[in-house]
């Protein structure tokens, strides 16, 4: 899993620079999707995100989601369905679903 070291390495970086974060990882996947099971994603409140669990529609959805839990706390997981009608116009469309958890993460407290 090489590819997930950045991403832990920067939510490090965000976590000691005193901000609180997203992060968002696919959990499970049905059919064909743009990303695998275990891919992380960052959301910023202020839309640096870091990562991307697929693009599109789908990921708008996951970072909506992902700033309601970085104002509540309360995770959350997020159905991204790409077999819809309207999805199924787009280029580039998968045809699977992907169960997305959502978490916030905030810096340690200070000793």
């Amino acid at each position: 899993m090489p590819a997930v070291e950045p991403i832990y390495r920067s939510l490090k970086r965000l976590l000691d620079g005193g901000e609180t974060v997203a992060l968002a990882t696919i959990t499970e996947v049905k059919g064909s999707v743009p990303r695998e099971v275990g891919t992380k994603m960052i959301i910023h409140p202020l839309g640096q995100h870091i990562g991307t669990v697929g693009g599109g529609c789908g990921e708008g959805d996951v970072i909506r989601a992902a700033l309601d839990v970085l104002q509540t706390g309360v995770p959350v997981n997020v159905l991204v369905d790409l077999t819809d009608e309207v999805s199924m116009q787009a280029l580039g469309v998968c045809g699977g679903t992907m169960n997305v958890f959502v978490e916030r993460w905030t810096p340690p407290a200070s000793s």
